[in-house]
């Protein structure tokens, strides 16, 4: 790592420059609004992603100067929770050992499996000597390992020069073909996914259903306590504990409201259902992120309309050039969502396991290549794809 960099660990994201932050994210054009201070302060501030939800913070930043350079979200992790990168078979391979796996460090964005920047840096020498960072943090911690979740190619380039094994996965994306309307993106599906999704759309509005989207300043504190109430039912419909907390989305409707659009589903006047997105306008490729959904009342084909359609509508009408509408789920395939590939990188200390894992990781990545190439077989769409997507916008 360059000399003339100098290296720091800070505990709470609040005190850490929200200009000098937030400008590494607006020059990064694999960035997201995830990424901006402003959400990363209200996981942390809400007490979602503090100490006592077993996430601590321990942010990564090099300056140069009295210039932040490169900068990483990092935690000291308690448990695997709210990562959608999988883990928990190595933990259980290091207890059968007598090893313990937790705490151990990770890069990501709490509870949100959306493909970005990790290494946030001003230039290529910057983020070189992020990796190096976090690799000697790691190392000098003596904490099992360091997983750095859902980058893009340069920063997984940079964390394999350092010595970083590399995990592929697989999401489902919607990629806008320069739609003017809904019925033009309909068009260019198989005939039998079209009717299915047309069916859908009509069993909502025979139930009596009215959408509404609202964004920004327009999504009201009435608004985000009904959708806080929807947001826990999901959780309750499958006996879980939610990660996330009503202040949290409060926070974040105060701090970064450009960047929210909220479903509201209604029947008679009251409102039955709601689903949150995150976009970024302003990119060369902005782009759309479904994140929560709940109802308060189950409606036949409700769940679809408020997660996919209302998103893929809202996205053309932005001209937004992407839609990610979440993590796994292959039944996505069929509301014209693609496989697309997304990759990790991942330091385990223990030798032996390091090998074992590189082993697994081998045999996993022939799987995954495999699995993306049969679901193309069965996208939506009438053509195939021209050429292989990696789902940033290439």
């Amino acid at each position: 790592m360059a000399k003339d960099y100098c290296t720091q660990v800070i505990d709470d994201p609040a005190r850490i420059d929200r200009a000098a932050w937030d400008a590494l994210v607006d020059a990064d054009s694999d960035a997201n609004p995830f990424l901006r201070h402003e959400f990363l302060a209200a996981l942390t501030g809400s007490g979602a992603a503090a100490g006592p939800s077993g996430w601590h913070p321990r942010f990564l930043l090099l300056t140069h100067g009295d210039e932040l350079v490169a900068a990483a979200p990092l935690y000291a992790k308690d448990h695997s929770y709210g990562e959608y990168v999988f883990d928990w078979s190595w933990a259980e391979a290091y207890q059968r050992c007598g090893l313990s796996y937790y705490p151990k460090w990770l890069v990501a964005v709490p509870f949100t499996p959306v493909p970005g920047t990790r290494l946030l840096a001003r230039d290529a020498h910057a983020r070189s000597a992020l990796a190096a960072a976090l690799l000697a943090q790691a190392r000098a911690s003596g904490l099992s390992s360091l997983h750095v979740l859902l980058a893009p190619p340069c920063d997984i380039d940079a964390l394999a020069d350092q010595g970083m094994l590399v995990r592929d996965g697989v999401q489902f994306h919607w990629r806008n073909a320069g739609y003017s309307r809904f019925d033009e993106f309909l068009a260019q599906l198989a005939q039998p996914k079209r009717k299915k999704i047309r069916a859908e759309r009509r069993r909502v509005a025979e139930a009596g259903v009215a959408l509404e989207r609202r964004v920004g300043r327009e999504i009201g504190e009435a608004d985000w306590r009904f959708f806080f109430r929807c947001y826990l039912a999901t959780y309750r419909a499958h006996f879980s504990s939610p990660y996330l907390n009503l202040e949290f989305f409060l926070r974040i409707g105060e701090s970064m409201p450009e960047h929210l659009m909220l479903v509201l589903a209604k029947r008679d006047g009251r409102p039955v259902a709601s689903a949150l997105g995150v976009f970024d306008g302003q990119r060369a490729q902005p782009r759309l992120y479904g994140r929560y959904w709940g109802a308060v009342e189950h409606i036949d084909c409700l769940h679809f309309e408020c997660c996919y359609y209302q998103m893929i509508e809202f996205a053309i009408e932005r001209k937004l050039a992407w839609f990610e509408g979440g993590a796994q789920g292959a039944h996505k395939l069929a509301r014209g969502l693609d496989p697309v590939a997304t990759r990790s990188a991942h330091w385990l200390a223990h030798p032996a396991m390091s090998e074992a894992v590189a082993r697994f990781l081998e045999r996993e990545r022939a799987g995954v290549a495999a699995s993306i190439d049969e679901l193309n077989e069965h996208r939506a769409f009438k053509e195939p794809l021209d050429s292989p997507w990696r789902g940033d916008g290439t």
